[in-house]
């Protein structure tokens, strides 16, 4: 939002009876292509303002806190902010939470900065794309790129003024494989800070290669209880399992009942909230609430030790400096990705769909591609499904020392579990 409309906003909310206000001001500078195969079939920038606003109204001599928020667009007049701002207000009279307090201003690392070379990052993008081992049956059939330079400005009634920079890119794609006459697709959703072309090449490499195997595939056997080896994206659903069970959100409601100094985990796993990770798209030194980032350990060797979460639920915990964490970091393993592939497993590595319960631990997949290892052989399956319970699972919970990044997570490149129900294809 242009200054003059900003300084008319904390005017108007300054004056209009909220108790307490947040304002966000975001701007996102984009370049978006679009190839059909690898022909351009458009390509655009943009520049796009968001704008957000949220008050507080004090209720019953501070027993409650009213809240309500809105997006108002960049170019509002100054009356139709007002009126925005009036009707915020009275929204949030009828709001009855527990009475809290916002953030006040704190000390953090400066985040970077510098300007974002645009043209140099598609650059990496399109010549990584251009480059991947396509063949005649297994080859990009369209993709999309988006890079973005954002700048983030948060103010809020108690003296907060940040302004955070930082880059984000995606990259859908759709990958087709082809085998006497049956062919397939597979879709890809990759986020980055810039372009990891190391990291994309590897995981699209891999797409192709499960395409192709997948048109080879025979259904998955019923195996009852079995090894199951995670090392592709969903894997990231079994530790995000112990990260979001010690969100302060989780611990208040009672979804989780963890607390400080149980054992929740194997007791080599580590987990960790780190303000930076190479080339992730959460770089950022404030949350979205003017809270400082900073490196905080969640669980030291299988126990917890540290809650995290915004300001609200934290507060009712007891906790006064805590944050909204982006990035997140996973170690511990002490055995190697050969070791733990040793043996007769299910890998798999394509799901339709995976989840891993934060409250209750249950796990389930449909399974689109796995590696049945048995015996000495390797034979690619597809169909049935997987389920257990993380709990149950944990004393046949191993991981590898190799590490793996998705974006903002990074985690071990290769977990097993003991134990684990696989239903073959067509007993579900």
């Amino acid at each position: 939002m242009a200054d003059r409309h900003l300084e008319q906003l904390l005017s108007i909310l300054k004056s209009s009876g909220a108790d307490a206000w947040e304002v966000t001001d975001t701007n996102e500078l984009g370049w978006e292509f679009y190839f059909i195969r690898h022909r351009l079939d458009q390509h655009r920038t943009k520049a796009v303002d968001s704008f957000s606003v949220k008050v507080y109204k004090n209720l019953e001599e501070g027993k409650f806190l009213g809240s309500a928020s809105a997006q108002i667009a960049p170019d509002a007049s100054e009356e139709e902010m007002r009126r925005t701002v009036e009707g915020l207000c009275r929204d949030a009279s009828y709001v009855r939470n527990p009475f809290y307090t916002l953030n006040k201003p704190a000390e953090a690392e400066t985040a970077e900065t510098a300007r974002m070379d645009m043209e140099a990052v598609c650059g990496d993008f399109l010549r990584t794309m251009r480059s991947l081992p396509e063949t005649e049956t297994e080859d990009l059939n369209s993709y999309e790129i988006f890079v973005s330079e954002i700048r983030r400005r948060f103010l809020n009634s108690e003296g907060i003024d940040v302004t955070d920079v930082y880059p984000s890119s995606m990259v859908e794609a759709v990958i087709n494989a082809r085998k006497d006459g049956h062919e397939i697709e597979l879709y890809r959703l990759f986020h980055s800070g810039t372009c990891g072309r190391e990291t994309l090449t590897r995981e699209l490499a891999e797409a192709l290669a499960y395409g192709r195997d997948r048109l080879a595939a025979s259904p998955t056997p019923a195996l009852e209880k079995a090894d199951v080896v995670f090392s592709t994206d969903p894997a990231k659903e079994l530790y995000l399992y112990f990260i979001d069970r010690l969100h302060t959100s989780m611990v208040y409601r009672g979804m989780s009942d963890w607390k400080t100094g149980d054992t929740v985990a194997p007791d080599n796993l580590t987990v960790r909230a780190v303000k930076t990770l190479p080339n992730s798209s959460g770089n950022t030194a404030w949350d979205a609430e003017g809270a400082p980032i900073r490196d905080l350990t969640l669980i030291d060797c299988g126990k917890a030790v540290s809650f995290w979460g915004g300001r609200q639920f934290s507060q009712y915990l007891g906790l006064e400096s805590s944050f909204e964490a982006n990035n997140f970091a996973v170690s511990g393993g002490t055995e190697s990705a050969e070791d733990l592939r040793a043996g007769d497993f299910l890998e798999v590595v394509e799901f339709s769909d995976f989840q891993a319960d934060p409250i209750t631990g249950d796990i389930a997949g449909e399974i689109r591609l796995a590696y049945l290892h048995q015996g000495g052989s390797v034979t690619p399956v597809s169909g049935g499904s997987v389920s257990g319970n993380i709990r149950e699972l944990l004393d046949g919970f191993r991981f590898s020392k190799e590490t793996r990044q998705y974006d903002s997570l990074l985690i071990p490149a290769v977990t097993r579990l003991q134990g684990v129900t696989v239903t073959g294809a067509g007993n579900e």
